[in-house]
C-alpha cells in the first residue's frame, strides 16, 4: 500500500485500522478526486487535523466516526477560526466521506446531515475603482508604445467586467462580439464560460 502513498505523508491511525481498502480509498481521494494542488494541501491539513481530534477522542476508525463527532468538531472550530475556515473544513471532511461511502468502505456518510457555522457577507473585500480612479489610471498610462495600448485595454476590460486576470488573459479575438450594437465579451470563469 505504501508505494502508492505520497513519500512524506503517512496514513492517519483511523483510515490504518479501517484496513487496506479504507487506506487504498483515502489515498484515491486526493490523488483522483482534487486536481487543484492548494486545494488538495488544504482538505489534506483539514483532514489531517480533524482525524487528529478524533484520535484524541478515543477512536480507532474512521468507520467509527458518527455526525455527533463531527458536529463537536465543527463546535470547537467555531470557538478558534472564523467561520469560512470552519466550513471549509467541514466541505474536506463532507467530500471525503462522500468518497469513502462511493468506495463502500463507510455506508453512509456522517457528515451529511451536519450543518456548517452560518457565514453571510454583505460588504466584499474586493475595493472597486471609483470612476474618476479609473480615469486617473486610464490616464497615467503612456499609449504611444503599442504595450502601453495593450495594458489600456486589459484594465480596462478588467475594470468594466469585472474579470479576473487569468480570464481576460485567456480571451481570444472571437470571445469579442457585437451584439444589438452592444459590444459583449466572453470570459472563461474557472471552468464556465461567461457571457
Amino acid at each position: 500500500m505504501n508505494h502508492l502513498a505520497p513519500i512524506s505523508a503517512e496514513v492517519p491511525a483511523l483510515v490504518r485500522f479501517a484496513g487496506e481498502r479504507a487506506q487504498t480509498r483515502f489515498w484515491e481521494f486526493f490523488v483522483n478526486n482534487i486536481r487543484n494542488a492548494h486545494t488538495r494541501r488544504a482538505y489534506g491539513r483539514a483532514i489531517g487535523d480533524f482525524l487528529a481530534w478524533c484520535e484524541r477522542r478515543g477512536l480507532t476508525s474512521i468507520i467509527d466516526i458518527e455526525p455527533l463527532h463531527i458536529g463537536a468538531y465543527v463546535e470547537v472550530l467555531t470557538r478558534s477560526h472564523s467561520a469560512p475556515t470552519a466550513k471549509q473544513r467541514l466541505a474536506a471532511i463532507r467530500m471525503l466521506f462522500d468518497w469513502l461511502v462511493t468506495g463502500q468502505i463507510v455506508p453512509a456518510n456522517p457528515a451529511a446531515s451536519v450543518r456548517g457555522p452560518k457565514h453571510v457577507v454583505k460588504v466584499g473585500k474586493t475595493p472597486v475603482l471609483d470612476p474618476s480612479e479609473a480615469r486617473a489610471l486610464f490616464d497615467s498610462i503612456d499609449v504611444s508604445p503599442p504595450v502601453g495600448l495593450r495594458d489600456r485595454a486589459l484594465i480596462g476590460l478588467m475594470v468594466y467586467s469585472f474579470a479576473r486576470v487569468g480570464a481576460a488573459l485567456a480571451m481570444k479575438v472571437e470571445n469579442v462580439y457585437v451584439q444589438n450594437r452592444r459590444l459583449w465579451v466572453r470570459l472563461q470563469e474557472k471552468g464556465v464560460t461567461c457571457p
